[in-house]
Formats: C-alpha cells, sequence, structure tokens
C-alpha cells in the first residue's frame, strides 16, 4: 500500500432490517432508528441508521479489505446526511499514511442525498510470520 491508494468501494444496501438490528444490538433503542411515525413526528422521512451502526460498516469495511490479521487501532468519524431504508451508501477509501505495518485510510460513505460519513480509520496489518518446521519433525 501507497499513499494515494483507493480501496475498491462496497456497496451497502440500507434496509430497515439493518437499521433496526444495528440500532438494537447497540442498544441504541431511541424512536427515530426503529418506529417509522415518530421518525416523522420528529421531521425525519423515515427511520435512519445510528452512529455505532455507521461505525461498525466503517470498520467492517476496512477490515474486509486488509484482511482477517487487520487490528483497527483508531476509528474517527463525522455523520451527515442520514442513511434511511431503501437507499445505498457505498464507501470507499483512499490512503493517507504507511508507516511499517500501519496504514491510515481516509473513508467516505455516500448515499442518495449526499454523504453520510467521512473519517479516518488507522489499522495495523501485521506481517505473517513462519516458524520453520525441523527437517524430520512429523508435524
Amino acid at each position: 500500500m501507497n499513499p494515494g491508494d483507493r480501496l475498491p468501494p462496497l456497496e451497502i444496501p440500507v434496509t430497515r432490517t439493518l437499521i433496526v438490528a444495528g440500532a438494537i444490538a447497540s442498544r441504541d433503542y431511541q424512536d427515530v432508528h426503529h418506529d417509522p411515525e415518530l421518525a416523522r413526528r420528529k421531521g425525519s422521512p423515515d427511520i435512519f441508521m445510528n452512529i455505532l451502526t455507521t461505525n461498525g460498516l466503517v470498520g467492517r469495511y476496512i477490515t474486509d479489505h486488509f484482511g482477517p490479521r487487520a487490528v483497527l487501532r483508531r476509528v474517527a468519524i463525522r455523520l451527515g446526511a442520514p442513511n434511511h431504508p431503501g437507499d445505498t451508501m457505498v464507501l470507499t477509501g483512499t490512503v493517507e499514511a504507511v508507516d511499517g505495518d500501519t496504514v491510515t485510510v481516509r473513508v467516505v460513505g455516500e448515499n442518495g442525498i449526499g454523504r453520510h460519513v467521512t473519517g479516518t480509520v488507522t489499522v495495523s496489518v501485521p506481517e505473517t510470520v513462519t516458524v520453520p518446521i525441523p527437517e524430520g519433525d512429523p508435524a
């Protein structure tokens, strides 16, 4: 990886189930994340995704790209346009810095009404260590 390298985009369908399940999993029981009528009364056209679900999806995007040995070291995001059911969020990433086994990626997630999330993720990807097996060892 080198600064300027781009990660392939990840399209995430924003379903009602994803929004509600993410809110429940993160113990965010605010009505705007599960009750469409109450969300409308509060000025939203429908329920919308919470920040913890977005944070998890950003982390997934990075670890899917860097593999199972990837360790998230820092995730700093800011929300913008809400994710509503029926839309698609497209995550993209650009490598900002590389320092040994640590990479910093600028992440942007866009949906049909604008930028849902922007931020940076720092991830370390330890090199695979192989241990030679002595000759004659049946292992």
